[in-house]
Order: structure tokens, then C-alpha cells, then sequence
């Protein structure tokens, strides 16, 4: 359906013509003429059913007859062709927020997903003339776009590598706002944003999952750890051997390495041991 845009007559040249063809009755009913004072009275009665009046942010959709005349855009007093049906569609920015959805992520995990959608009508004659209740069609497709998106990602990325609903939110944002726009092309809607409200497991999987993280937490810190006091004692040895403080053979080297790893991959603190004697 193509939107046609109507150029109606101002309402307010009508109205006038109104008010002289029924004081021409007026007149005539006064002077006992039959015929003329009637023929007004019904022009002046049929001009009256052609009025309409569109609100700011508006648009009307005039049909006459079961055929599709135009849309008036633009907002005032103005009328159309008598006897015609005008529908009233909203132009303004409106908001759908999506109930909580339970889907399977990429890997299978039951997650609980929910999102708002920011949306406008541009195009009217579609919104009334191509989808059944376009409202419908925008909820309903808002939430199986939102499922197709979230079963292709996984909930988090474990091993740090591609994309995950918790860690991209915003690139899933981009790529859920321009499926939903392919899917509302059809009923004149503009999606102008698509945002994720709502993202985390399912109850029955929610507190394995938080061992599952904490673990990988934990996993990732110990190993930031450790690469940090290879670093330390690295250094130590090279700076030892190049200021010629003292001369160290391996036995002392393995021994030095072993007292400064636990002293600082340890999570307390070390309590040091001063041997008084020799290794050998």
C-alpha cells in the first residue's frame, strides 16, 4: 500500500459556505418558497458531514466507498469528500515494553530476556490497510525478533572470545533494532530504538551458573597472579646477578624462586623464616 497524500479544502471556506446556504434557507423559508430553502438545507447538511479536524502529530486516512482516497498529514480544520470514513493514526513516538521471556540461549541455558522497543508510525495507510491492528503486529513481532536474537548468542563468554548478550549489550541492541525493522517494514513502523531491560539465567540454572562464574572469576585472577610474580622474581634474579651483590648457583636460584613465589602467590601474608646456617 502506497500513502497518497491528500490536499483537502480548508475547513474553514466550508464552514462558511454553511453558514450562507442555511441563511439562505433561513431566508427563503421566510418568503414561503417550497423547494429552494430544502435544496440548502440539504447542501448545507452534507458539507457538514465533510468537516474534519487533525490534532498535531496526527494523521487521517480518508476512504470513500471502500477506496483508499489519501492521508492527510498536516494538522487544522479541513474538509473531504462528504460521506467519507476517516481513521484517526497516531505519528507519535510510542513505547512497548516486552513481558520477561523464557529462552535457550546458543549453548542451551534457559535465560530470561526482556526489552523495550522505541517505535513511530510513518507510514499510515499501511498501518491501517496492510496488517490487522498494527499495535498486535508490533507486540508480536517485538517478542519473536527478541527471541531469534537471544538464541544465537550465548548468555556470557566464558572463554572471552565472540559475542554474549551480557558482555555486548549494545551491539545486541543494533542487531535486534534491525531485525525488528525488516519484520515492521510491512506495517509502515519505524523502529528508532531497540534497548534490553531485563537479561539474566532462569531460576532453576541461576545459582550453578554463579558458582560457574565465580569460579571463572577466581581462575582468571590467579592467573593475572602468577604471570605478575614470574615477572617479580625474574627481575630480582637478573638485577642480583648484574649488581654482583652475591653469587647464586641453581640450588640457591630454586630455593630463592620457591621462597618469593609463595610469598607472593600466597593469599596471606608470609611469615618469614631467617636461616641462620647453610643450604649446605
Amino acid at each position: 500500500m502506497k500513502e497518497k497524500t491528500l490536499r483537502p479544502v480548508s475547513g474553514f471556506l466550508v464552514i462558511a459556505l454553511i453558514a450562507i446556504c442555511l441563511a439562505g434557507g433561513i431566508y427563503g423559508a421566510t418568503y414561503d418558497y417550497a423547494v429552494v430553502p430544502v435544496i440548502l438545507f440539504i447542501i448545507a447538511g452534507v458539507l457538514c458531514t465533510s468537516i474534519t479536524v487533525v490534532q498535531p502529530n496526527k494523521s487521517v486516512v480518508v476512504t470513500f466507498f471502500g477506496k483508499y482516497v489519501g492521508t492527510i498529514a498536516s494538522s487544522g480544520l479541513f474538509a473531504v469528500i462528504p460521506f467519507s470514513i476517516r481513521k484517526t493514526v497516531s505519528l507519535r513516538v510510542r513505547n512497548f515494553n516486552s513481558v520477561k521471556l523464557k529462552v535457550n540461549d546458543v549453548e542451551g541455558n534457559p535465560v530470561e530476556i526482556a526489552a523495550v522497543i522505541v517505535f513511530k508510525v510513518i507510514n499510515s495507510a499501511k498501518a491501517l490497510f496492510d496488517v490487522d491492528k498494527y499495535m498486535a503486529f508490533v507486540e508480536i513481532q517485538s517478542e519473536t525478533a527478541l527471541r531469534h536474537v537471544a538464541s544465537r548468542y550465548p548468555y556470557d563468554n566464558f572463554n572471552e572470545s565472540g559475542m554474549s548478550l551480557r558482555a555486548n549489550s549494545d551491539e545486541i541492541a543494533k542487531e535486534l533494532a534491525a531485525e525488528l525493522q525488516d519484520r515492521l517494514s510491512l506495517s509502515g513502523v519505524e523502529v528508532i530504538e531497540a534497548r534490553l531491560t531485563h537479561l539474566a539465567y532462569s531460576t532453576e540454572i541461576a545459582s550453578t551458573m554463579l558458582q560457574r562464574q565465580q569460579a571463572s572469576a577466581i581462575l582468571s585472577a590467579r592467573q593475572i597472579i602468577v604471570e605478575g610474580a614470574v615477572g617479580m622474581v625474574d627481575m630480582a634474579i637478573r638485577q642480583l646477578k648484574e649488581s654482583g651483590v652475591v653469587e647464586l648457583d641453581e640450588e640457591r636460584k630454586a630455593a630463592m624462586i620457591n621462597n618469593l613465589m609463595v610469598a607472593i602467590v600466597s593469599e596471606r601474608g608470609a611469615s618469614p623464616v631467617i636461616n641462620a646456617g647453610s643450604l649446605y
